[in-house]
């Protein structure tokens, strides 16, 4: 673009930066010329695929948390573009589920038309974000065009026996009348609605997430924060162990227990079995205790799991029955128990002992005898004596020929002599259960299996997808599927023997339809199939995903599930879904947490409208640390406002012929300055960088060329006045040909040897006389020449222990010291 100066105005002739007229003016330009809109077929430019987590148009408004992450992710996205990458920049709306649902219960509109209103608004505002979104490649998951292959998904995943129904104790949520994964149940509460969690049995659809555990374990390759790479694998729950067979006593079979501690065996006083367990009902069948076990497992049903893992005696229930097991190791006969602490993890069975601070509570509960085998010192410990469970590293004793071993030297030779005397086998267990797919709600994708009295489950066709879900009147929750009331829906062929046939009344939970968005995007107008692999092998895997922490055993995790089955069965070319992961912060108010309920939820549409879309974004960059969030002002804002004020007359201020050395090198290290903050997403010190330079450019004033390198700098920021003014600063229309945005200009290069200040050698003396010459920066200050003085040896021979009267400092020249 050809470069003019702008026009020559004194001070008093600038007007105000109007905000409302700019934006709504570039926002419109840029969607008439199509600026945003991505070449994905034909770029040479390196690719960049820069995403957010889509939203849920569960509400009418972005709320400030939507903003907090939309606005810097654009930021970063258009300056990779400034970078010279081709960045792909996609926006859509998860648009299936609770939320949605919920929404359109509490308004009485229903969901199809609720959502697609939401989602009319929401586009509006995040139009006047002002992001850099690529409207064209939008997706909606509730549309059919994007729900027929979240069924063919479904379909990929029941061709490979990744799918499967059973019959399964599940967590129920009352108030939404709807089963919940375990990752959708937090402190034993519905994450939605926050109702206490009950459990079901139910027959529920489940995909096989187990199968992919150790795959699930690999995060090589990936630049994800710790934490949430700690989160998934706890989650995951790996651990290597043993299982150890427990012979019954009345020979009719074995109990298997799975222990990473089997240097505790000798220590074992009984064994524990998961209410769930298919043995508990056999086992205590013709018993005394049979009417016991059967009220506990009641009980127990009422319990989640979280409840039922608590700390504390008192929640600890359980019931004796009426049977022995042999421990191997003793040849002790021991009671076998069933309690509701539990789980069915491993093989469902725990040997229970003193080196467990739940086996000891509930043995002092039930009065079960006890007994230790480590201590300290490898002494023998009185357990009657003992006031909670022994847990410590130690040396074992009473434990054969492992006696006065440390526990860690035990551990595997046990392992091995459990293995030889074939009492048990290591293996390794997860905590990961398989992921529950199935909701008894209505606004959702139904799931494409067709149920035939002849031929049993019957996956419909792909040719016959989608499977349309049909608008209903009452599709308020009820405990059950509301399609089941639906006759037309429900009604069908079967696709192999064509008699009379039920459809599946189920839908698939939201978080299949988000667990592969990412995919459909670069080919989000494809017809013909979900995406096209050609096109993700010049585009995949996400280059930076951000979104919230509270995804991590999640939305995170099912989609590094659902990408790595694709990736296993040649669909698509990448491991990963998501090369870099980015949380953002949260925004405050006044130290709280904005809710509803609290009243201090800010509605960004009153700020926009006031300061413009360019300052709010700004502001909640400048609050803080992107990843760590900040407290919101309602004062702040107005310095920001100020800034952008300045920043612009600044730029339209008459140039000057010559920046000042002092000043230019200060552009070359606030353009480095700037650029190191934001790859490091430190927006925030990046704007103070930006601030400190305008505010000593107002002084001096900016020639041509500094304004050509200071522009950029605040683009990706505030892209509006950027653009306003680049277009300014060189004379060209907009509905010229040769007009180019901003966002197509090169970032700005610092010259490495303007950052480093001017050397000087200052002087040191002592009653006037040259004691010392040390070379420094230019710009040293008072306080700091002092310092450096002080420290100058030769300098301390010559007044230590004397009175200095006076200190004398000469900016850039020297520092003299009058003693006594």
């Amino acid at each position: 673009m050809k470069s003019n100066s702008l026009p020559s105005l004194s001070p008093k002739q600038i007007n105000d930066y109007n905000p409302s007229l700019n934006e709504k003016k570039w926002q419109a330009t840029w969607e008439e010329k199509k600026t945003y809109d991505t070449d994905l077929k034909s770029s040479k430019k390196k690719k960049y695929y820069n995403l957010v987590m889509f939203p849920y148009p569960s509400g009418d408004k972005l709320h400030i948390g939507h903003w907090y992450n939309f606005g810097p992710a654009d930021s970063w996205g258009r300056y990779m573009r400034m970078k010279g990458y081709n960045v792909f920049e996609p926006m859509g709306f998860d648009a299936f589920g609770l939320p949605a649902e919920n929404y359109a219960i509490n308004t009485g509109i229903p969901p199809a038309s609720s959502t697609a209103k939401n989602v009319e608004t929401m586009i509006k505002q995040l139009k006047a974000i002002g992001a850099m979104y690529d409207w064209s490649q939008t997706v909606n998951t509730s549309s059919p065009d994007y729900y027929r292959w979240t069924q063919w998904l479904f379909l990929q995943m029941y061709k490979r026996g990744l799918a499967y129904k059973k019959k399964s104790p599940v967590n129920w949520c009352p108030h939404c009348k709807t089963v919940l994964a375990n990752e959708q149940v937090q402190d034993g509460h519905c994450d939605r609605c926050k109702t206490e969690v009950t459990k079901k049995n139910l027959e529920q659809w489940f995909w096989k997430i187990t199968d992919y555990t150790e795959k699930l374990l690999d995060y090589s390759g990936l630049d994800w924060p710790e934490k949430t790479i700690a989160m998934q694998k706890h989650w995951i729950g790996r651990s290597e162990g043993i299982n150890i067979d427990f012979p019954l006593e009345d020979g009719s079979g074995v109990l298997t227990a799975y222990t990473t501690r089997p240097d505790t065996l000798f220590s074992v006083t009984f064994l524990v079995i998961a209410p769930e367990h298919p043995l508990v009902k056999t086992l205590s069948s013709k018993t005394k205790q049979a009417e016991k076990v059967k009220e506990i497992l009641e009980k127990v049903k009422q319990q989640t799991d979280i409840e039922r893992c608590s700390e504390g005696g008192k929640d600890k229930l359980g019931a004796f029955l009426g049977k022995y097991a042999i421990n191997p190791a003793t040849g002790e006969k021991i009671p076998v128990y069933v309690a509701n602490f539990v789980l069915m993890y491993g093989t469902g069975v725990v040997m229970a002992d003193a080196h467990d601070q739940r086996d000891f509570e509930f043995a002092h509960k039930y009065k079960i005898p006890l007994k230790f085998v480590i201590s300290k010192d490898g002494k023998p410990r009185n357990p009657s004596e003992a006031k909670e469970a022994y847990l410590e590293d130690g040396i074992l004793f009473d434990s054969g020929e492992f006696s006065g071993l440390t526990n860690e030297q035990a551990l595997p030779k046990m392992m091995n002599w459990l293995e030889t005397k074939k009492w048990g086998r290591r293996t390794v267990n997860y905590r990961l259960h398989d992921w529950l797919i199935s909701r008894q709600r209505y606004w959702g994708a139904p799931i494409p299996i067709i149920n035939c009295v002849d031929c049993g489950e019957v996956p419909v066709p792909e040719k016959d997808l989608p499977v349309i879900l049909p608008r209903i009147k009452n599709y308020k929750p009820k405990g059950k599927a509301p399609l089941a009331t639906s006759k037309a829906f429900m009604e069908t062929k079967c696709p192999k023997c064509h008699k009379k046939a039920l459809r599946e009344p189920d839908t698939m939970d939201t978080f299949v339809c988000s667990s592969w968005y990412f995919l459909r995007y670069p080919s989000a107008q494809l017809k013909s199939k979900p995406f096209d692999k050609e096109t993700l092998k010049q585009w995949g895997p996400v280059d930076m995903y951000i979104g919230g922490p509270e995804h991590a055993c999640m939305h995170l995790l099912y989609a590094r599930f659902v990408n790595r089955v694709l990736y296993d069965e040649g669909l698509i070319p990448f491991k990963e879904p998501f090369k870099r992961l980015v949380h953002q912060g949260m925004i405050t108010k006044d130290g709280a947490k904005m809710s509803k309920s609290r009243g201090n939820v800010v509605s960004p549409d009153s700020f926009v409208e006031q300061y413009g879309s360019d300052v709010f974004r700004m502001y909640l960059m400048f609050m803080g640390p992107f990843t760590q969030g900040g407290d919101w002002n309602d004062k702040g804002i107005t310095g920001i406002s100020r800034f952008v004020q300045k920043f612009w007359k600044a730029i339209q201020t008459p140039s000057v012929r010559h920046l000042s050395p002092e000043l230019e090198r200060m552009l070359h290290r606030t353009i480095k300055r700037v650029t190191t903050d934001i790859e490091a997403l430190q927006f925030n010190t990046a704007l103070a960088g930006l601030m400190e330079f305008v505010n000593a450019a107002t002084k001096e004033g900016l020639d041509d060329k500094s304004k050509k390198s200071l522009i950029p700098l605040i683009a990706p920021m505030a892209p509006h006045l950027a653009e306003e003014l680049w277009t300014q600063l060189h004379g060209i229309d907009v509905k010229n040909k040769a007009w180019e945005s901003i966002f197509d200009q090169s970032w700005p290069k610092f010259k490495e040897a303007l950052i480093h200040e001017e050397k000087i050698n200052l002087v040191i003396q002592v009653n006037g006389k040259v004691r010392a010459m040390v070379q420094t920066e230019k710009s040293i200050s008072k306080e700091e020449a002092f310092q450096l003085a002080h420290d100058q040896e030769n300098v301390q021979r010559h007044i230590e222990g004397k009175k200095v009267l006076k200190e004398i400092f000469v900016p850039e020249k020297l520092v003299n010291f009058v003693i006594q």
